[in-house]
């Protein structure tokens, strides 16, 4: 897992491979991005509120992703309409920290808000879509 994400679930209070159960376990919807046959990367949506209609996205990955940002920036919003398709919002935190993935959602439409909060002593940021 790239050292970023690990930070960031540490932060949550998961280790990695808790993280990544988890996100698979709780999913409505769930990809797991494989290069060369390798899992890199996984990707899914959680229903928050289905009364309210709303859905944590979530996405973890290996240094692996790095070398693949275009095909993310490509394939990324059309996963995202799949993952969320009976949501009107969704979104999650993503840490301040964390500057490429903060440049790729908003690539996908994401509005990522400037006002930090602290969680598990890592500043995070709100990202979220209306759609």
């Amino acid at each position: 897992m790239r050292e970023i994400d690990r930070i960031e679930c540490e932060a949550m209070g998961h280790g990695p491979k808790q993280a990544i159960r988890q996100g698979f376990m709780l999913s409505d919807r769930c990809w797991t991005a494989l290069v060369n046959g390798r899992p890199e990367a996984m990707f899914g949506s959680v229903t928050q509120s289905a009364i309210d209609r709303r859905a944590i996205v979530w996405f973890l990955g290996t240094d692996e992703v790095y070398r693949h940002g275009r095909i993310l920036r490509s394939w990324g919003p059309g996963l995202l309409r799949r993952a969320v398709d009976s949501s009107w919002w969704c979104g999650n935190l993503v840490s301040s920290a964390n500057g490429k993935a903060i440049r790729l959602l908003m690539a996908w439409g994401f509005t990522v808000e400037r006002e930090e909060q602290m969680v598990g002593g890592v500043a995070f940021r709100q990202f979220w879509m209306i759609r």
